[in-house]
């Protein structure tokens, strides 16, 4: 290895790429996108503000890199159909897809109206089921391969009080992936759970009161939340073909060691 540090660069680098970045709008996922640009692939911020992607965006083009913003219902089965073509369109690709959109509610349990239960499972769940069987197509069409990154939950590993559709939803992210990695792994489309531990974000801060983040807070080892680029190295190794190339199904947990945690 006569350079090691070109080798490492090599390992992540995404130039001519194209990444799909389903909740790209959003804290974390946007902070994911700012990383793959700066790997060098062009990035999607998908999402139903445009407003809320320019400051990202303009961080972006700042350091040099490649995005655009497009709108589109993620739980929408026409509106992500047209998304993949507008994105084909202009960027002549697709090799990465980020399925992140996401809500939360702390409604108690007996208390969950129907109403609520349906839109916390077609943000969640159905918006990722959609995202993977859509641009999963193209990918497997295709035939060179790709990367789908969905976003999971510590909940969804270890079901967490007072968030029960969320918990459900998010369950069912991480089983739907590890089907699709099974099925999908001939074919070079690897698809894989990035989940984080407690990030203070938009769909949470709401449920984030003091008694609920001294218990968080107890149960992390690194006595802290995460901040959204501690979410990037992750996401570069499991959209990379060179540095994840045998990653898939798997859940890359990225909490402080909120898992690893118990008395």
């Amino acid at each position: 290895m006569s350079n090691p540090s070109e080798y490492l660069n090599s390992l992540y680098a995404l130039g001519g790429k194209v990444a799909v970045v389903v909740g790209g709008t959003g804290e974390l996922c946007g902070a994911m996108a700012e990383g793959l640009a700066a790997a060098g692939a062009e990035v999607v911020l998908v999402g139903r503000n445009e407003e809320k992607a320019r400051p990202r965006l303009e961080r972006i083009h700042a350091a040099g890199g490649k995005g655009y913003f497009a709108s589109a219902e993620a739980s929408e089965k026409a509106a992500l159909q047209q998304l993949l073509q507008n994105v084909l369109g202009r960027s002549g690709r697709v090799d990465i897809l980020i399925n992140g959109a996401g809500v939360n509610s702390a409604t108690p349990f007996l208390d969950i109206a129907e109403d609520e239960f349906d839109r916390i499972v077609k943000i969640n769940y159905k918006s990722v089921f959609l995202g993977c069987q859509i641009f999963g197509k193209y990918l497997v069409d295709r035939g060179e391969g790709g990367a789908i990154i969905n976003l999971g939950s510590m909940s969804g590993i270890v079901p967490l009080s007072r968030v029960f559709t969320y918990s459900a939803t998010k369950a069912a992210v991480h089983n739907l992936s590890k089907n699709l990695a099974r099925e999908w792994a001939p074919k070079r489309v690897r698809v894989n759970t990035l989940v984080p531990g407690f990030f203070p974000a938009e769909q949470n801060r709401k449920i984030l009161s003091p008694d609920r983040v001294a218990a968080i807070l107890g149960h992390t080892p690194m006595r802290r939340f995460g901040e959204a680029r501690e979410l990037v190295g992750a996401t570069l190794l499991l959209a990379s073909e060179s540095a994840g190339g045998f990653i898939t199904g798997a859940e890359i947990v990225v909490d402080g060691g909120y898992h690893a945690m118990s008395i």
